[in-house]
């Protein structure tokens, strides 16, 4: 993976068969760091086709596919440890799929034509969290979908930013197309658990927000890319969440550990990414920028043409997708103590004539699979599985 030969350390397959874009695309087998060749890439995916499937990587081969929906499917998400599929519809209906057979277990119809998701909770006992348009927060059981809570988040707003951090006991909720929303977070106990008591929520100081992450590494680290107040310029702020305990009230605390403003030279960042405890990476239109959380510019990569579309982050590499049609593979490398990456190869998609780039990008331990968008307007997935 580090070499990335063509023909030599990696095949690739072109993965056609839905009947248009493909809106989202998750890993349904484990993220396992197993090299034994055994193991086999199942993907997920969701198309304006009407239909989820699942795609056997190594194969180049659909597995399963279910009945066409009322409603074009426009997310999804996966639990490769329970082997289910949670897809979202233009309808705002929210299904769970058996992974194996494509088998339906579930459905729940929303209030709102627009949703967004996020799992919360340990894989053995996992929550969904839905955000709705009006700004209110519905949770569920899983596979039954019960509801176990209803929450008002914010009124009349549209829910953008819903993040789950490392240690699942916090939810960021937020809004990058309302200026005047404040970033919040709420304990996932009171959301999956709920009390007679007001849900355990704080706002965050920050101005207008355009992203964040949680740094995957810490229990409780967040990274938020928003305007200075003052300045009006783009800054990124990091906190460490945590609870506070005092008498019979219970606070959260949100300190700030860092804080710079981006310099003026690099291009507006429309992604935001993060890796280890402090490392932010930022793609700034083709440019990949990465910066340490206290501000210093730690590199800068110019492989792309076109824009970045995604970022995917891991333990031992990042890869970014591009309109240019290409992916592009770095990997992590120690050096004197320090975690640097380096620009490895690209993985190059299909023709300019049929093609309009790559809109999406995720990995696992032996393949890379990317969104390839076609200029006739369907969608198809471009495989790169590694000889092991």
């Amino acid at each position: 993976m580090a070499r990335g030969r063509p023909s030599q350390d990696f095949t690739c397959k072109a993965i056609s068969g839905h009947e248009g874009k493909i809106d989202g695309m998750a890993y349904l087998s484990a993220i396992e760091d197993r090299f034994d060749g055994q193991e086999k890439s199942v993907v997920c995916t969701v198309s304006a086709d009407c239909t989820v499937r699942a795609w056997n990587v190594q194969e180049g081969t659909e597995i399963w596919s279910s009945s066409v929906q009322p409603a074009p499917l426009r997310s999804l998400l996966t639990i490769p440890e329970r082997q289910l599929v949670i897809t979202m519809d233009g309808l705002g209906t929210i299904k769970v799929w058996d992974g194996q057979t494509g088998k339906e277990q579930a459905t729940f119809v929303t209030p709102s034509s627009w949703c967004n998701l996020v799992l919360s909770g340990v894989p053995e006992s996992p929550f969904l969290t839905v955000a709705v348009t009006e700004g209110v927060l519905h949770t569920f059981t899983i596979p039954c979908l019960k509801e176990v809570s209803q929450v008002t988040a914010f009124h009349n707003c549209h829910i953008n930013l819903l993040r789950c951090s490392p240690d699942k006991n916090w939810l960021l909720v937020g809004s990058t197309e309302t200026p005047d929303v404040l970033l919040k977070v709420f304990h996932t106990d009171s959301l999956s658990r709920p009390s007679e008591d007001e849900p355990l929520s704080n706002s965050l100081p920050v101005g207008v927000c355009q992203n964040a992450s949680w740094a995957p590494k810490e229990a409780a680290r967040l990274i938020v890319l928003h305007e200075d107040g003052g300045t009006r310029k783009l800054s990124v702020t990091t906190f460490d969440i945590a609870s506070k305990r005092s008498k019979n009230k219970v606070e959260i605390l949100a300190q700030q550990v860092a804080s710079f403003i981006l310099p003026e030279c690099i291009r507006r960042p429309h992604i935001l990414e993060s890796h280890g405890t402090d490392i932010i990476l930022l793609g700034c239109g083709s440019e990949l920028t990465i910066f340490s959380m206290t501000g210093n510019l730690l590199a800068s990569f110019k492989d792309h043409h076109q824009t970045i579309t995604s970022i995917w982050v891991d333990s031992f590499r990042v890869v970014t997708s591009s309109q240019d049609i290409s992916l592009r593979v770095y990997t992590w490398k120690r050096e004197k103590n320090t975690v640097v990456l380096k620009s490895c190869y690209h993985l190059l998609g299909g023709s300019h004539r049929w093609s309009s780039g790559f809109t999406d990008v995720s990995c696992d331990n032996v393949s890379i699979v990317g969104v390839e968008s076609r200029k006739c307007g369907k969608s198809i997935l471009r495989a790169y599985f590694f000889n092991l």
